[in-house]
């Protein structure tokens, strides 16, 4: 059973989260906290394994309690929430920093409910089982020839943390994450998942070129274009560039820009992948990679909160393999062995 306490200082939020866990038979919600200061005393005397924990608070805000937990030599996982704010994008930043585990975006209002429920039940339990890396590539990072290429939406974000540690440090491959988030988030979803991956992990950097052994997230606010950088033996390299033309299926960065500039690039030389995600970005992109010779998976749809993104691209005939979360890496590294022979 993991032991969760809440930690806000709205008693809608309190009471919205104690609801959306207490169906779950794993989890246990062993109080509630109105501040900073009632947090650390009830993490003192109620031992929680998990945390949720409110950034701005009355009184201690959730960074000074981060701050007091930082050398504490038994301490819960934490998982911050942010409102959909720069400023909170700043401090979710630092609040991981400052050694919180996750973030999520916090629910707005009742009919978020049903995405966040499933997200926080899933965040929670990742936190217990998940292993924790250096974040450090034990391959020398040459430039890659071979990329993987993920796009997530909804429900996207603890997915890829099952994905990404789950990848072995060793491939010759660079990954490319692109997921559907607000301007601000994607590089504490960077720095969170260089935590649980044994790749090196960051948000991506116009121009930077694509190296084996490491993962990238798609900054928000702009396209990855994958463009050519002229390689050994006829094989191109791949660099990132950044592109403010205009959002594609109402979004920027759109997984679709980014699959159809990689499988112009690298040709066969593709493994995608598309996760949870409501619309139809990425359809046109796996069928990009297809159409190139790439090798196409998407996740199974039980493991789904939304199924658009990966239903646009069964509707067009171009996956190769529907998969289960579970197996998601075990397929990625075979295809990476198929595309090496």
């Amino acid at each position: 059973m993991i032991r969760v306490l809440v930690v806000d200082d709205s008693l809608f939020i309190r009471t919205l989260l104690r609801d959306m866990l207490k169906d779950d038979p794993g989890i246990e919600v062993v109080g509630t906290a109105v501040n900073g200061i009632d947090a650390l005393e009830k993490i003192r005397t109620l031992s929680p394994d998990v945390v949720t924990l409110d950034i701005e608070m009355p009184r201690m805000s959730g960074l000074e309690v981060l701050g007091a937990l930082k050398d504490a030599e038994q301490r819960p996982k934490v998982i911050v929430l942010s409102t959909l704010t720069s400023r909170h994008a700043d401090m979710t930043h630092k609040a991981l920093q400052l050694g919180a585990d996750d973030f999520m975006l916090k629910p707005r209002d009742i009919h978020q409910v049903r995405g966040v429920e499933r997200e926080l039940v899933e965040k929670i339990k990742s936190l217990v089982r998940v292993p924790v890396f250096s974040g450090i590539s034990s391959v020398s990072e040459e430039d890659a020839e071979v990329v993987v290429l993920i796009g997530s939406s909804a429900g996207g974000p603890h997915m890829l943390d099952q994905v990404l540690s789950g990848l072995r440090s060793d491939i010759r491959a660079a990954v490319i994450v692109t997921q559907h988030m607000p301007e601000g988030f994607t590089a504490p979803l960077a720095e969170r998942l260089n935590r649980v991956s044994p790749l090196h992990v960051k948000e991506t950097e116009n121009g930077e070129v694509l190296k084996n052994g490491t993962a990238v997230v798609s900054k928000a606010g702009f396209h990855s274009i994958i463009s050519a950088v002229p390689g050994k033996m006829g094989r191109n390299h791949g660099r990132i560039v950044h592109s403010k033309a205009p959002q594609v299926h109402a979004v920027r960065p759109a997984v679709d820009k980014t699959f159809v500039s990689a499988a112009n690039v690298f040709g066969p030389r593709v493994v995608s992948v598309l996760l949870s995600g409501m619309g139809h970005d990425g359809g046109e992109g796996t069928l990009a990679v297809k159409a190139a010779g790439g090798v196409t998976m998407v996740c199974a749809e039980d493991d789904c909160l939304v199924y658009g993104m990966a239903r646009s691209a069964l509707s067009r005939s171009c996956v190769d393999r529907v998969v289960p979360l579970k197996g998601i890496a075990r397929e990625i590294t075979k295809a990476l062995e198929e595309v090496d022979r």
